[in-house]
Formats: C-alpha cells, structure tokens, sequence
C-alpha cells in the first residue's frame, strides 16, 4: 500500500528527518504512486520538494544526494539527476545501486540509451535491498525497450513485479512493452491485473479505452471510456477519447457533446494551448457541421 508506506515514512521523518532508509521509502513511494493513477503528478514534485529539503541540511551525505538524484529525474531534470547521481558515486555506500538507477533513468530520458542501459545492469549487480533491486530492473527494462529489445524488457519488469507485484506502474510499463510486441492480449491482462489491486483505478480504464479503439472494438472502447468519465468527470483527456469513439462510431451527436466538455474543461482549468487537445475544437465542429448544428458551429470557430 503505497499511501500507507507514505503516511508511515512522513511520520517518522517528522521525529528522525535524517533517517536515509524513511527518506528513501517515502521519496520512491510517491515516485511511483505519480505514475499508478492520472492525477498524482504532484506527487513527484513532492518527492523532489522532500530531498532537497534533505540535502540542504546533508549537503554531502552521498545516499541522501543518491535518493535525491532519484527524484530529479522523476521531475524530468535529467542534467541535474545526472550531475547529482555521480557526485553520490564518489563514495561507495549503500545507495550506491539508486544513485546508478538514477543515473541510468537519467542517461535514458535524455537519449543515451547504450550508456543508460549499462548503468542500470551495473545497478542491479550491486542492489543491496529488494527495493532498490526492483528501480533497478524497472530502469534496465525502460533501457532494453529504448534499444529495441522489448521482450528482453518484460523478461526484466516481470523479475520487478516478482518482486513487488503492487507496484501498478509497473504492470502499466510492461503492457507497453507488450504493446511493442503487438501483443494485445499480454498487455490487456496487465490492465487487468492493475484493476484487480485497484479497482477504481481510471488510467487503467483510459487505456483499456484506447487499446479496444486500436483494436476496433468500438463498443468496448466507448464502455471504458465512458467509466473514465463516470469516475474522472473533470479530466479533459477522458472526454475526449469518448468524443473520438463516439466520431469513429457514426454517434455525431454524442460526439459533439462529449468533445465540447473536453473544450470546455481544458478552457476552464486554463490548460497552455500548446497542452491542449485541438481535436476537442475541431472534430467537435466538423461533428457539428455533419449535423448540421449551425449555431453550434460559429459558436465553435468564433
């Protein structure tokens, strides 16, 4: 239970702020409970927000800096994760292994891929705990999908979930890859597995939506996306897949009416226009103009 580890490691930083094994529990539970669900972004921005505030007080604790790194490329600062990550190697400590799958994550997002993968096969060879373990073929899976081995990748992320099958970010990672395979069906038994720990969950349920639209499998698609909706009335990403299904469907009506949300939400929440969905405009005027929906369509274009 990620939350629970979380409640319990800010508890106990609160009495021992300093505790490295607290920090590093509390830093990867939000890190990964960021990626588990649509709307824990912020939860990354915690992470980062906790280490620096521990490093600023160790300024030179190498595994302090190693969970910090962690958290930098999790926030997608990669130069910094970098930077940081080699400065905890200097030494050899126990969190040598996490600054490596910092370092690895870092090298990765910035498109050294040989070198990432590298970094993290060394970071699995000197993991001393089952966590750190688990980031570490979590960073060498992500590593071998962006070389273009991709059923080495779920060979990997499947020894992780071994591990620790409650990590849902990492049943998401491992559909993706299979999705890479053209493995279907793998990766729609890894959405299922994440509802099964979650059943609410709504990401899983958006990409069940998308996964039956490639699939051609209109009804289902609009079922998903519609329990998106259902649970997650204020995410403009789930409109407008309905929006698009309901397009692809001939439902011109429905259509229009679930992209005008998708508009009106991303307006309303001041989303930046380059961040926006221009479908949510356009389909939902050409949806307007097969209808015939005149005043619907200048009120749309103007």
């Amino acid at each position: 239970d990620l939350s629970g580890a979380i409640n319990h490691a800010r508890q106990h930083l609160a009495n021992a702020p300093d505790d490295i094994n607290a920090l590093y529990i509390l830093t990867r539970a939000l890190i990964y409970r960021s990626y588990s669900e649509y709307n824990r972004d912020a939860d990354r921005a915690s992470a980062l927000a906790i280490t620096t505030e521990a490093v600023t007080r160790n300024p030179n604790n190498s595994d302090m800096l190693a969970i910090h790194a962690l958290a930098l490329q999790a926030e997608n600062r990669p130069a910094e994760a970098a930077t940081t990550a080699e400065r905890a190697l200097k030494e050899d400590t126990p969190a040598s292994a996490i600054a490596r799958t910092a370092l690895a994550l870092a090298y990765d997002s910035v498109g050294s891929y040989e070198t990432a993968l590298r970094e993290s096969e060394r970071a699995v060879n000197t993991a001393n705990s089952r966590a750190a373990l688990v980031d570490a073929l979590r960073a060498q899976a992500i590593s071998q999908r962006d070389v273009g081995r991709y059923q080495d990748a779920i060979t990997t992320v499947d020894r992780a979930i071994a591990l620790d099958e409650h990590l849902l970010a990492l049943h998401f990672e491992r559909a993706q890859y299979a999705l890479l395979l053209g493995n279907s069906d793998s990766a729609t038994v890894s959405y299922f597995t994440i509802l099964t720990h979650d059943e609410n969950n709504v990401k899983a349920r958006l990409r069940l939506c998308e996964l039956s639209s490639v699939m051609r499998e209109r009804e289902r698609a609009v079922e998903y996306c519609h329990a998106v909706t259902e649970r997650a009335p204020s995410w403009s990403e789930g409109w407008y897949r309905l929006g698009m299904e309901y397009f692809l469907q001939g439902n011109f009506e429905e259509a229009q009416g679930s992209l005008r949300r998708c508009a009106t939400l991303q307006t309303l929440q001041n989303v930046p226009a380059a961040d926006r969905r221009f479908e949510c405009w356009y389909i939902q005027g050409q949806a307007a103009e097969i209808r015939g929906d005149c005043p619907s369509l200048i009120a749309i274009y103007n």
